[in-house]
């Protein structure tokens, strides 16, 4: 399994509008290959942003970079430098695999 994040410091007071951001879009990610999951993760308030992270589950890590090379993905990311004001500074990219995977009643390892 391969998880991929991006970690996001959005300025005080624009939380709302980044929310909606993201509750509105079309993700384009249903039904993609390899695909499981996405989430949106509210973090830590700082003096001058608010941490979040997005947060997507795939397969394999070539299905996460088939993603960003398709058109689901332009599609998906057409209109991001729309919202440049709620943001400080670029999103930062994080890409994980899993090495031992426990789970409710599982305990394989991935």
């Amino acid at each position: 399994m391969y998880i991929a994040m991006n970690r996001f410091k959005i300025v005080k007071g624009q939380e709302q509008a980044f929310e909606d951001v993201w509750r509105q879009r079309e993700t384009h990610l249903d039904g993609l290959p390899g695909f499981r999951v996405f989430h949106l993760l509210k973090g830590p308030v700082h003096d001058d942003y608010t941490l979040y992270a997005s947060h997507t589950i795939w397969e394999t890590p070539e299905d996460f970079e088939a993603w960003t090379k398709s058109e689901a993905f332009r599609a998906a990311h057409k209109n991001a430098g729309d919202n440049r004001h709620l943001y400080l500074g670029h999103p930062e990219f994080e890409g994980f695999e899993t090495v031992p995977e426990i789970s409710a009643g599982n305990t394989n390892t991935a």
